[in-house]
């Protein structure tokens, strides 16, 4: 079992920045972390992935604007998000999973948090 916590969410100004750090523990490190984001109304979407060899990828909405990284030996997974919008204003879930790949599908994740909010305003 992986149990993740998240933090560092907050309210930012449009065009502001935000870090999120997601902390694992409970197991071994994981192929594949992960940030996914859920607005109201909307369905959870992937934004970044890190691998355990710190490969990245990134939704094309973030992409050149977060950068996600981790720490294997301290199990920590980062979001630093710049040039925020409004639009990126959600909860923000770190998830993780042992398996094949490392993909912005949600279904793919076994283990998540419990989300930490982000607001930006314009």
């Amino acid at each position: 079992q992986v149990q993740l916590v998240e933090s560092g969410g907050g309210s930012a100004q449009s065009g502001g920045s935000l870090r999120l750090s997601c902390a694992a523990s409970g197991s071994y490190n994981t192929n594949c972390m992960g940030w996914f984001r859920q607005a109201p109304g909307k369905e959870r979407e992937g934004v970044a992935t890190v691998r355990v060899d710190l490969g990245t990828t990134y939704s094309e909405s973030v992409k050149g604007r977060f950068t996600a990284s981790r720490d294997n030996a301290k199990n920590m997974l980062y979001l630093e998000m710049n040039s925020l919008k409004p639009e990126d204003t959600a909860m923000y879930y770190c998830a993780a999973h042992y398996g094949w790949g490392c993909f912005l599908r949600t279904d793919d994740y076994a283990f998540w948090g419990q989300g930490t909010q982000v607001t930006v305003s314009s």
